[in-house]
């Protein structure tokens, strides 16, 4: 089976892998690793809400959510994969958070929820009181649905923030007013631009041991951190210093075999975006993790780092879109459109290469209902693409 696809290298009839796609296959959560999917909403491209804004899909977000869950992944709702930050406002996030995790409770499944405090007003000055209130509005709603509280990075603290000290005091209150340990979130500014400087620090090495003495601080009320960096080191480095018991969630889309597999001294769990688009693998791998199959996990895994590498290049905040275009093409969704507007935030020769590491993958789940999906995305940037079967 044949694709024309416009590729990096130029118009490329391009010849799909013949080993043909992995099985998806049902199972319990993974025994030796936490593994949390953060997920991707679906909006209703046909529905507009009071000011004209997208509004989610509910049953199709949930619908993969629930796919998620019987692969065994725990899922992290309302996270910046969910376009937090980049069109998911509070108010949408709260629904989806009540509505996940009433879903997850009936399946008895794993969620955690990420609190924030979006609904400040970004144009007004604000107080490290105000932060607080905003976020514990966010963890009280959370913790009422029975949901694990992940502590998003505060673009508002960012800003207001004189010094490491604020950071200890806000992270400090917050955490002794929690019911459960929470997950706590570095997002690094690859990310999210507006959190460079989170903690205080003047550098990445400040920012490091802030963090861990605010890990320290408060520790009786903290499950783990994410770290969300991509910088493979720093995060060896610091799982090393976590107090015990602590998990250290890798966010490191580009080293996180890795990371998951560990080393003599430690080894990482995961809350990871491209687990939203690489399910089917990281599931097969997490299981042969399980029985001891390194080779098995490790053949499973490699394919999909240049996938996720390519899906996460800068600028790195883009990310979304190639997720959303993957559970396109999968079929989990009937369309590609996105909250503001960012299924246009990648070029079609940036789709048709995620095209291709997909298929290396073995991650097109129906390889003609693949290309049958690429081809409006083609067609709509001019490209006759000829298919052919052999």
């Amino acid at each position: 089976m044949q694709i024309r696809l416009p590729l990096l290298a130029g118009i490329t009839e391009y010849r799909l892998n013949q080993a043909g796609p992995l099985p998806i296959v049902p199972g319990p959560p993974p025994s030796s690793r936490k593994a949390y999917a953060a997920a991707h909403v679906v909006i209703d491209p046909l529905v507009s809400g009071p000011s004209g804004q997208p509004v989610l899909d509910i049953e199709a977000t949930l619908s993969y959510r629930r796919y998620l869950w019987s692969l065994g992944f725990g899922v992290a709702e309302a996270m910046d994969t969910a376009q937090r930050g980049m069109g998911l406002d509070w108010p949408a996030a709260l629904q989806l958070i009540q509505r996940s995790a009433a879903e997850a409770a009936s399946l008895g499944a794993e969620i955690a929820c990420g609190a924030n405090t979006d609904q400040l007003d970004p144009g007004k000055a604000v107080s490290l009181n105000d932060v607080i209130a905003a976020y514990e509005e966010q963890c009280a709603a959370i913790e009422a649905t029975g949901a694990r509280v992940i502590f998003m990075a505060s673009r508002a603290l960012a800003k207001c923030a004189k010094g490491p000290e604020d950071y200890h005091f806000v992270y400090s209150r917050l955490l002794s007013g929690l019911s459960r340990p929470a997950i706590l979130h570095w997002l690094g500014a690859a990310f999210d631009p507006q959190l460079r400087g989170y903690w205080g620090g003047q550098n990445e090495d400040e920012a490091t041991e802030i963090c861990l003495d605010i890990i320290r601080e408060n520790q009786k009320n903290i499950d783990g951190l994410k770290i969300s960096l991509l910088d493979q080191q720093r995060e060896i480095d610091m799982r090393r210093l976590l107090p015990a018991g602590l998990r250290m969630y890798t966010g490191d889309d580009f080293h996180y075999p890795d990371l998951i597999k560990g080393d003599a001294s430690r080894h990482s769990d995961a809350l990871l975006g491209i687990f939203d688009g690489i399910a089917p693998a990281a599931a097969l791998a997490l299981r042969a993790l399980d029985d001891g199959n390194i080779q098995l996990y490790d053949e499973l895994l490699a394919p999909t780092v240049p996938l996720s590498r390519h899906i996460f290049q800068s600028p790195t905040f883009h990310y979304k879109t190639g997720l959303v275009f993957l559970a396109y093409l999968n079929g989990h969704q009937n369309h590609f459109r996105m909250l503001q507007g960012l299924e246009s935030a990648r070029s079609v020769v940036h789709l048709a290469e995620l095209f291709v590491y997909a298929d290396r993958a073995r991650l097109l789940i129906d390889p003609d209902l693949a290309i049958a999906r690429m081809k409006p995305v083609l067609a709509l940037a001019g490209i006759n693409e000829r298919i052919s079967h052999v």
